[in-house]
């Protein structure tokens, strides 16, 4: 029986948490396991795994706030693991418990306690050559921008194959719905509730007198091409983190994804109790 434990290696108190956790665990029968890296920070190399040898744990712990979330996701790549997200952080939007009772927390998720939300994910396509060339997976968002040169890019945006806008911009975002409260708020979309199977798609600072941001259904497929090849010096990041040079892509394909993510919620408070506690705080 393991539990993955994923601390964020930059915050002293979630190097702490991982430690004490990682031998209460022990203590209880229960095998602790992080990636190579961060057990390396911990001084938890004896319960060091590679990303191919985490497997599927019973449970994972993402100790700090929702940037940590988001790395759990993606080191556990498409296995619907519970993630039980402890905030350590600044922003913990997605977080089960606070973190003052992390081995309480711990114990309840094992016991099978609190509730399980599903939240869908992005399956992204990127296309060159007329084939596809690498595929990645998002909880939050991607988007497509402005590359290292910093100069706008011209963006095409089709949805099911029907072209929507041709605009010059900074970008553009295509958001889940639990990525709607992250990047895609901070550049004007709407708030969607995790319970809607839908995407948000926001351009970015674009220059046109009229925007608005979509709201896609479940089985819609957007597109995002760059047609003109003297601006296509432009980057794609996927969860805020870059993964590709696109200065020779034509395309990239988003549609919603297959397996989902499983986060614990331990706590009474509902979607809205979060973002009201979470965005009008000081």
């Amino acid at each position: 029986m393991r539990v993955l434990l994923v601390p964020n290696t930059a915050n002293p108190a979630s190097l702490d948490a991982a430690s004490e956790l990682a031998s209460w665990l022990v203590v209880s029968g229960v095998e602790p396991v992080l990636a190579s890296e961060d057990a390396s920070e911990c001084g938890l190399e004896e319960h060091s795994a590679s990303p191919s040898d985490i497997g599927k744990p019973i449970l994972a712990v993402a100790l700090g706030g929702d940037g940590t979330i988001l790395k759990t996701v993606h080191l556990l790549g498409e296995a619907e693991v519970p993630i039980l997200g402890v905030n350590l952080g600044r922003l913990g939007f997605m977080a089960g418990t606070g973190a003052e009772r992390v081995r309480e927390a711990v114990e309840a998720a094992l016991a099978g306690e609190g509730r399980i939300e599903r939240r869908r994910t992005l399956a992204v396509s990127v296309s060159a050559g007329g084939r596809e060339t690498s595929r990645y997976r998002a909880l939050n968002e991607v988007y497509v921008g402005r590359g290292t040169s910093m100069r706008v890019v011209d963006l095409e945006l089709s949805v099911n194959g029907t072209l929507v806008s041709r605009l010059r911009c900074d970008g553009i975002i295509v958001a889940t719905a639990t990525g709607s409260t992250a990047y895609a708020l901070s550049a004007g979309g709407p708030i969607v509730s995790p319970d809607l199977e839908s995407m948000v798609v926001v351009h970015v600072a674009p220059h046109a007198l009229a925007s608005r941001a979509l709201v896609l259904g479940a089985s819609d497929r957007v597109d995002v091409r760059l047609p003109n090849p003297a601006r296509r010096d432009a980057c794609l990041s996927v969860d805020g983190t870059l993964v590709d040079d696109l200065a020779d892509i034509e395309s990239v394909t988003m549609v919603l994804g297959e397996y989902d993510v499983l986060l614990i919620r331990l706590e009474g408070r509902d979607f809205y109790e979060v973002v009201r506690s979470e965005f009008l705080r000081g």
